[in-house]
């Protein structure tokens, strides 16, 4: 960390090989982030005339349950995506939030989802709606016909949170909760990840929102904004960061230098005091917006699997399967995200016996990583499960891998890999 700047937040996100590292932000930071964010609402306003005239929902991060003080002179976390803004434009984000941030730190999953919803359907005027992975907004609308009732006889006769709305009421008991755009006719833009691994949840979240533009982001990451949408193309930030880019021979590029079609990895240097910092990011360079090279996000490093944004490094993985078996790690030991049944989760998959107590484990050691905790507390990943390999395990998984394409020579046992559908390759049974 080099800057002379106070540090005003510390912003928690995971480590390469610890459970978590803090972020540092600074004024400088935060203008640097100013500036992507107003190109990107300027471009949207003339896009969608209107579209801040009226509120929006921006994302509020859950903070579920007693959380452990930490003893810090500078604030950690931010409870809202619009404190990112800060001053000015912060306090008129917060005049026009649908959700108050103070939805954050309720109790429970349950109480989280059912008091945003409340204050949603509320909103009639709903402009925006911010997110970050297209499921956690799914997954907060699959909570919505169960409770339906119940919400609108809250907002009927009011409530602790908010005031009566009759009316509103009358209207939402003639709208079907299973078709949620109809329940706010005004709504114009819903924005969210929409590259790598949330492409598919995003498909889910167009066919709930046929009428609804929903605006992939670009590429932002805790410690850096690094592409924009600005009209048809996600061109670099160029007025937020100073970049670099890693190509595969593992030559340095300056962001003149881009090639379009060619892939590379991302180096960013901050105000907040991050100096030739790899993100972990790839991206393909798809064109140019004037002279700026519009980029596409294809996902993490070979080392890390990030399916909702938690962003698991095969570092940590290796310390929490040390942590796990107590130093003796199995022959063979691979953690990968497993999809069944229209929902996802990590599996280890191992050669032991005796590892039926070990899947709870592994997943309090996993929730070290706080953007795993997250997705796990939403739902949007279950928990670990085991499955037991019995016999050829590294020649299964060295084939599988040779398949794709990687020399026989440079293939070497992985604690984690981003592939699924390993129980289809592996002889074994799941034990947990």
């Amino acid at each position: 960390m080099l800057t002379a700047e106070p540090v005003t937040h510390l912003i928690p996100t995971s480590g390469s090989t610890g459970a978590r590292k803090l972020i540092p932000f600074t004024a400088g930071l935060q203008r640097e982030f100013n500036a992507a964010i107003g190109s990107w609402l300027v471009d949207l306003s003339h896009q969608c005339p209107g579209i801040m005239a009226g509120p929006a929902y921006w994302s509020v991060t859950p903070v579920m349950g007693e959380q452990t003080s930490e003893k810090s002179a500078v604030p950690i976390g931010f409870d809202t995506d619009a404190a990112y803004l800060g001053g000015v434009r912060r306090k008129l984000a917060a005049a026009v939030m649908a959700v108050p941030a103070g939805v954050g730190c309720a109790k429970s999953l349950d109480t989280f989802r059912y008091e945003t919803l409340l204050h949603l359907l509320c909103c009639r005027e709903l402009r925006l709606i911010s997110v970050w992975h297209p499921s956690f907004l799914t997954l907060l609308l699959d909570a919505l016909p169960g409770l339906w009732e119940h919400l609108i006889q809250n907002i009927a006769s009011g409530s602790a949170l908010t005031r009566p709305q009759p009316q509103r009421a009358d209207e939402l008991r003639r709208s079907n909760p299973e078709k949620p755009e109809t329940l706010w006719p005004s709504l114009r833009v819903i924005s969210c990840w929409g590259d790598a691994a949330a492409s598919l949840a995003l498909q889910n979240l167009r066919r709930r929102f046929s009428r609804v533009w929903i605006q992939p982001k670009g590429l932002i990451a805790t410690e850096a904004f690094v592409t924009l949408p600005f009209g048809q193309h996600y061109p670099l930030a160029i007025d937020s960061h100073f970049f670099e880019f890693i190509c595969e021979d593992g030559s340095v590029f300056p962001v003149e230098a881009l090639r379009e079609g060619a892939e590379y990895e991302i180096v960013v240097t901050t105000a907040g005091g991050l100096w030739r910092y790899r993100l972990g990011d790839r991206v393909r360079v798809t064109g140019f917006a004037e002279k700026t090279p519009s980029l596409k996000f294809l996902g993490r490093r070979q080392d890390i699997s990030d399916r909702f944004g938690e962003k698991l490094s095969e570092p940590f993985v290796i310390e929490a399967l040390r942590d796990l078996f107590a130093g003796d790690i199995p022959r063979f030991a691979l953690l990968a995200p497993d999809e069944q049944n229209g929902q996802c989760g990590y599996t280890l998959y191992v050669e032991r016996t005796a590892l039926r107590q070990k899947a709870e484990s592994l997943d309090l050691i996993l929730r070290h990583n706080p953007h795993y905790a997250y997705c796990r507390d939403l739902g949007q990943l279950m928990p670990v499960r085991i499955f037991e390999i019995s016999e050829k395990a590294f020649e299964t998984f060295a084939k599988r891998q040779a398949a794709k394409g990687t020399r026989i020579g440079d293939i070497k046992p992985a604690a984690l890999c981003n592939d699924s559908g390993w129980s289809n390759s592996f002889a074994g049974e799941y034990v947990s």
